[in-house]
């Protein structure tokens, strides 16, 4: 909501300063977004009228003119401008002045014709952003002589405010009055809207079919309306200063009840309207050309206001060009209507539009503002362009009307919320300024009815809100709360997420947050078996589905640093994804990394290879040691669409699928642009976090047996399931078992591989002998030939 601060003071005039005005306004809730002045900085410039106007003896394109700017005598000057015409009242730039940009006007003699000052365009004075393409023209009315910017009141500034959804109230300048009356306890002097009385008894007939969207609808019929009068500049002025272009004179006068009251209304051309009008939901294969000339086709479920043939425009949204008002109407149909928030919201964005009127609409309109704005908006109209108001008609349906709301407010409730005990009387004074008169129901309770303009308010914690708005949030104690807060049981078989965070971070890798939203096309490289919803409303087509996985937002922020020059990436996400449709939708807590580029940052101990496949595998497998249940994980050969075939593994744990590790697809790499190899996993959070009870094993005080076995298998024998038979026949003393060599070449047969594994025993209460042990070995040995064709290394 934008608005002159001028025409706020019309209304309410606290003694603050423009910036102690907007402080008060943000301390309330409604954000200040933008304070501004409304006009360049600029003197010397005063209202002057064309006497005359001569081409110039040497150009073309110049004209000679004589002005009378107020000093007594005709002053000559040098005009461009092509519509500068004799009998103009203009502003204009005596010599000494000083225009925007510090450009100061000197005497100047153009082509040979001298010339004592400038005659401006708005651009000229910074009323306008754009190159004006001619002069600008005043009205007749306006004072040869007396200070331009004094007399148009440009020493004003614009205020913006940001305001939240619940806020509808305050998208007009009574709103905003009101507001600032409340919070300076003074009283808002709003103009007087009389009731316009009829002069012809025309009206025209009105049906609402869907009286749940539309419970109200106001219209009245105004004859003999001169299209071009011309819009009064105060007017003109404060639609501009609240960021609104002038049009005519009839949509600019219900541009301006909208911004004045908060009522959006439109006039249609009485001419174009075919026997009735009815408001209703369109039909199958209905489609309507807008104001701004873009053809749309209509859904069911989206509310007209038609006439007997067709559509005629966007119920709450936008009217259509064929009964848009035009230089030839002579004769409008006003219309103000409340529409339901419901029936409104969304539609506008579901067509890819947004308008005032529809922001307005999808906030809530007070449905007692139709009356006073058909009033307002034909005692302005007949004022400035002449006409003959006829009858006002309403189509109401009072059952679909929002109902009168109370709400129960209690004293104690108060004092617990805000940690303040509110006096009563200052409780019913504060309520009684908002325009909610509280009864008192009980001693320190009260029943507080809700006025029709704030749909906001409707539990008991919303008045509360109000009352810390009003009386003002940092005048509110802080306290601590007299409460004995027990210590939470740690559960020590489960370990916080934040200790995984802090596991990655110490292996180098950085944390990174992507968006839940993605792009289809990525998702359908990355993910392309995964189902998840798709947007109804997304903020860009980059960002039209819900992830089911990690790998699009970790891929996408892996290409962001490689566009910028960082050849090293490791990154890692945690955050949901989404499966399913949205009546079946799951989301599932997951853990993602990726890793591309060098192994080590660069430095003069550190060696050039790039990252492989077991390098993440380690970092996995350093978050599996954190639970200490690290023998429950198992890596097993898969295929993935997305990931490298020869480099793709299925983490399991317990035998459940719980995520994938691999290497991403060069097909996928090659499509996306990306020429480093890159490695990445997800894995389910759950089975991350969920860990083994520490339990105190005495240590022995007898010595290890250590014995080293090269085993020599075929190449596709997954190293994992030799372990785990090695564990099976090592018996319950073996301490430790792991891989320390793979070795290919001479002395291997060709299609095999020897892996040198060490093993360690340690019995608890005495020392093994070498027989035990070695009885061990040829169990081991005999069971890996049996099962995998295992042959010792000689």
């Amino acid at each position: 909501m934008k608005f002159s601060e001028q025409w706020l003071r019309e209304w309410v005039s606290p003694a603050l300063s423009t910036q102690a005005l907007a402080d008060q306004i943000t301390m309330a809730g409604l954000e200040v977004d933008a304070v501004e002045p409304v006009a360049s900085d600029f003197s010397g410039v005063v209202i002057a009228e064309v006497i005359s106007r001569e081409p110039h003896p040497d150009a073309d394109k110049l004209n000679v003119c004589r002005v009378d700017d107020g000093s007594g005598e005709p002053v000559q000057v040098v005009c461009g401008a092509p519509n500068v015409a004799a009998g103009q009242k203009v502003p204009f730039a005596r010599v000494g002045a000083v225009l925007p940009g510090d450009f100061k006007i000197r005497k100047a003699k153009l082509r040979g014709v001298e010339s004592r000052g400038m005659i401006c365009s708005a651009s000229e004075l910074g009323l306008e952003e754009e190159t004006s393409p001619g002069i600008l023209e005043l009205p007749p009315s306006a004072p040869a002589g007396d200070d331009f910017r004094a007399w148009l009141s440009l020493d004003d500034h614009t205020i913006e405010i940001d305001l939240t959804p619940n806020r509808g109230d305050c998208l007009s300048l009574k709103g905003v009055a009101r507001e600032v009356g409340v919070l300076n306890r003074m009283a808002v002097e709003s103009p007087a809207i009389a009731e316009q009385p009829a002069v012809c008894e025309d009206t025209f007939p009105v049906a609402v079919s869907a009286p749940e969207a539309c419970p109200r609808y106001v219209g009245r019929v105004v004859r003999g309306v001169d299209v071009g009068a011309e819009t009064p500049l105060w007017m003109v002025e404060r639609l501009r200063r609240s960021g609104v272009r002038s049009i005519n004179v009839i949509v600019d006068i219900t541009n301006y009840v909208m911004l004045e009251l908060g009522q959006p209304m439109h006039a249609f051309d009485l001419a174009e309207l075919v026997r009735t009008i009815e408001v209703r939901h369109a039909h199958d294969g209905e489609t309507l050309v807008l104001l701004d000339g873009q053809e749309i086709a209509l859904r069911p479920d989206t509310l007209v206001i038609a006439d007997a043939d067709k559509p005629l425009a966007m119920a709450g949204i936008m009217g259509g060009e064929h009964s848009g008002v035009n230089g030839a109407t002579r004769d409008v149909f006003l219309e103000s209507a409340f529409f339901t928030p419901l029936a409104v919201a969304g539609q506008a964005r579901s067509y890819g539009l947004h308008t005032d009127s529809s922001h307005r609409f999808e906030r809530g309109v007070d449905p007692a503002l139709t009356w006073q704005a058909i009033e307002r908006a034909t005692e302005l109209l007949t004022r400035i362009a002449g006409g003959r108001p006829g009858p006002v008609s309403e189509t109401a349906s009072p059952d679909h009307l929002p109902a009168a709301r109370r709400v129960r407010l209690r004293a104690e409730r108060i004092e617990q919320c805000l940690n303040l005990a509110l006096p009563g009387e200052e409780v019913v004074e504060i309520l009684d300024r908002l325009g909610m008169p509280a009864v008192v129901e009980a001693l320190g309770a009260w029943q507080v009815s809700v006025p029709s303009w704030r749909f906001d308010v409707s539990i008991e914690e919303d008045l509360i809100e109000e009352l810390a708005r009003i009386h003002g949030y940092n005048r509110l104690p802080a306290r601590r709360p007299p409460v004995r807060l027990g210590l939470s049981a740690d559960n020590e078989a489960r370990q916080p997420l934040a200790r995984l965070r802090r596991q990655l971070v110490a292996r180098d890798f950085q944390e990174a947050i992507t968006y839940s939203f993605v792009a289809p096309d990525l998702q359908g490289m990355l993910a392309p078996d995964a189902v998840a919803p798709r947007l109804a409303n997304p903020i860009s087509s980059d960002m039209a589905v819900m992830r089911a996985s990690l790998f699009p937002g970790l891929v996408k922020a892996l290409m962001h640093n490689l566009n910028r020059q960082q050849s090293r990436v490791r990154l890692f996400e945690a955050g949901l994804v989404f499966r399913g449709e949205l009546d079946s939708l799951e989301q599932v807590p997951m853990l993602g990394a990726l890793v591309a580029g060098p192994r080590s940052p660069e430095g003069w101990a550190g060696g050039r290879d790039t990252v492989d496949f077991f390098d993440l595998k380690g970092d996995l497998e350093s978050l599996f040691a954190l639970s200490g249940s690290a023998d429950d994980w198992r890596f097993e050969p898969a295929t993935h669409p997305a990931l490298h075939p020869g480099q793709t593994a299925r983490i399991l744990r317990d035998g459940r699928p719980v995520g994938w590790l691999g290497a991403l697809h060069p097909g996928v790499r090659h499509e996306l642009g990306i020429r480093a190899e890159v490695f990445v996993f997800e894995v389910e959070q759950a089975a991350l976090l969920e860990g083994r009870l520490p339990i105190f094993a005495p240590l022995s005080r007898f010595p290890e047996v250590r014995r080293d076995l090269a085993l020599v298998v075929e190449a596709t024998v997954p190293v994992q399931a030799l372990l785990d038979t090695l564990r099976e026949q090592a018996g319950e003393w073996l301490t430790d078992l792991h891989l320390f060599d793979v070795y290919h070449g001479r002395g291997v047969a060709e299609g095999h591989k020897s892996l040198a594994l060490g093993l360690t025993w340690q019995h608890p209460s005495r020392t093994l002998n070498d027989e035990e042990i070695n009885q061990l070995v040829e169990a081991i040995v005999a069971e890996s030939k049996h099962r995998f064709g295992a042959e010792l290394r000689g």
